[in-house]
């Protein structure tokens, strides 16, 4: 074959590559449009819009009216403490129990291990409305305990529902077994080898919790907290059922402040300021992710 048929080939085949990628591009394309649009219709226009709206005050005039009304009115200066104290102590404690509990699981064995491997799945498929029903039968004034300890001679009981704690059992309640079961895969991944070296080398227990269990789940506690965190702080059916009248966590209190009082504004900026914290909480979460893998690396 002549120089000017094999230029004439070479030709021919770049035009089918370039033909074929961009058929690729479109078909990709096409492929990703469907998603990115339901993400551009269910969050980011009605992000979009509550943050338009919480710069509007009653005349659609721009103002920091609301803001203003979120951080100096006494009311709602108790609903944002009480949601952040909240949501912080119940990340706090869901943490702790659901490691603890980890760590039970994966270096014990036993009738009572199988026993807890096997139930502590079964908050995670309970409705959220269902397991704050129950909570009210089991702990209310009138509930079973109160019933058994009037039987027993007790007098009064503690009080759970309609207060502060209620919804402190009912976030650990739904937090805990999923938390438990992102640490123990993380935990399950720990080599035995691991531990019976830092053992046959005179480490304790601590020690290895310290410098070999946290340091390799580190990342799968920073998830758990994050999940934690975003779904305590926008919870709204255990606090609407059993909450306080007041405080009010802050998923209650914007409820209320749109469909009761008609304060779309001041429902916005309530909205914001939780994507705001939420916002945050998974910055932290990214940034920690990406100092971890230069250093994995």
């Amino acid at each position: 074959m002549d120089k000017a048929g094999l230029i004439k080939m070479k030709g021919k085949t770049e035009r089918t590559g370039i033909s074929s990628q961009t058929k690729a591009s479109i078909t990709g394309l096409l492929m990703v449009i469907p998603s990115f649009a339901l993400l551009v219709f269910t969050v980011i226009i009605p992000i979009s819009l509550a943050v338009k709206e919480s710069f509007l005050d009653t005349d659609r005039a721009f103002s920091l009216k609301n803001y203003t009304y979120l951080f100096t009115d006494k009311a709602m200066q108790s609903n944002l403490m009480f949601t952040l104290n909240l949501t912080l102590i119940s990340t706090a404690l869901t943490l702790l129990i659901g490691y603890l509990l980890a760590i039970y699981l994966r270096f014990n064995e036993g009738r009572i291990t199988d026993w807890i491997r096997k139930l502590y799945y079964i908050p995670m498929f309970v409705p959220g409305v269902i397991a704050t029903y129950g909570i009210i039968n089991m702990y209310g004034n009138h509930g079973w305990l109160a019933r058994i300890g009037n039987a027993l001679g007790f007098e009064s009981f503690p009080r759970f529902i309609y207060d502060y704690n209620g919804l402190l059992l009912a976030n650990l309640w739904f937090n805990i077994p999923f938390t438990t079961m992102l640490l123990s895969s993380a935990l399950a991944g720990i080599p035995n080898s691991v531990i019976e070296s830092a053992r046959d080398v005179g480490a304790g227990k601590t020690s290895i919790l310290a410098k070999f269990i946290v340091p390799m789940t580190y990342k799968t506690l920073l998830v758990a907290a994050t999940f934690s965190f975003m779904g305590m702080i926008g919870a709204f059916t255990a606090p609407f059922l059993i909450g306080p009248n007041a405080p009010q966590v802050l998923g209650v209190a914007m409820q209320q402040s749109f469909s009761i009082y008609h304060e779309v504004g001041i429902a916005s900026a309530m909205a914001v300021f939780m994507f705001l914290l939420c916002s945050g909480m998974g910055y932290f979460y990214i940034r920690s992710m990406i100092k971890e893998e230069p250093a994995a690396r």
